[in-house]
Formats: structure tokens, C-alpha cells, sequence
């Protein structure tokens, strides 16, 4: 059995990696055909397609949808995803905020009630 060719470049995905690692109970991942992923408790939170071309991120199907509208130029939907709750980023087209703002609906939506509480009491400072 020939072995697949490696389509992807690991430092494409270095980006998305840093920013998604900074949710708590992330971790780094291999994901389908080796490419490399993060994930929340076990589960799919994001990972580099292993076409090279774009991104796979987690995002509940409403939230999707909003992203999809409002950013054609970031996000895309390909066929073999619609029926699945991820949205796809371009690799090479993307806005630093906008991918912190994405990556943490992400993480919400596979956090336990625990984490978000902790997560929403670090974010507000006391006083």
C-alpha cells in the first residue's frame, strides 16, 4: 500500500495552534492523515485540512451560519461539511482577532459548564 503524500506544511497551522492553546484543558493533537489538531477534552476543536488549504474549526451550525454571512472572504463551507457543526478558514486569509473570536465560540461550545464559570471568573476582574 503506497503511502499518501503530505499536501500540508505543519507551520500553516502554528497560528490557530498558539491561540487555541490558550483555553484551558486544550491540548495539541494528530488528527485524519496526520495533520496537526487541537482538542478540548478529547474532542475536535480545530486541525489543518490535509489538502493545505484551509482550516476545520468546531462552531455550532447557527453561529456557523452568522460567520458564513458575514465573512465569505474568511470562512467557507465545503460540501463534505455542511452536515457536520465545523466551519472552514482559509489558510492563508484570515484576521488575527476574528480567529481569537472564532476559537473561542469553538471552545465554548465543547467547555463544561465548570470550565466556562472559571474561564468567565478569570476574565472579569475583581472589585
Amino acid at each position: 500500500m503506497k503511502k499518501k503524500a503530505i499536501l500540508f506544511n505543519y507551520a500553516d497551522f502554528d497560528l490557530v495552534k498558539n491561540i487555541a492553546l490558550t483555553f484551558p484543558d486544550t491540548e495539541e493533537s494528530i488528527s485524519h492523515e496526520g495533520t496537526p489538531s487541537v482538542k478540548v477534552r478529547g474532542k475536535l476543536m480545530c486541525r489543518l485540512h490535509d489538502s493545505g488549504e484551509f482550516i476545520p474549526i468546531r462552531l455550532d451550525f447557527e453561529i456557523r451560519d452568522k460567520y458564513l454571512d458575514r465573512y465569505p472572504e474568511f470562512f467557507h463551507l465545503p460540501d463534505h461539511f455542511k452536515s457536520y457543526p465545523y466551519i472552514c478558514m482559509w489558510i492563508h486569509n484570515h484576521d488575527k482577532n476574528l480567529l481569537k473570536e472564532i476559537l473561542e465560540l469553538s471552545w465554548r461550545g465543547l467547555a463544561t459548564k465548570k470550565q466556562l464559570k472559571e474561564f468567565e471568573e478569570k476574565k472579569v476582574p475583581n472589585g
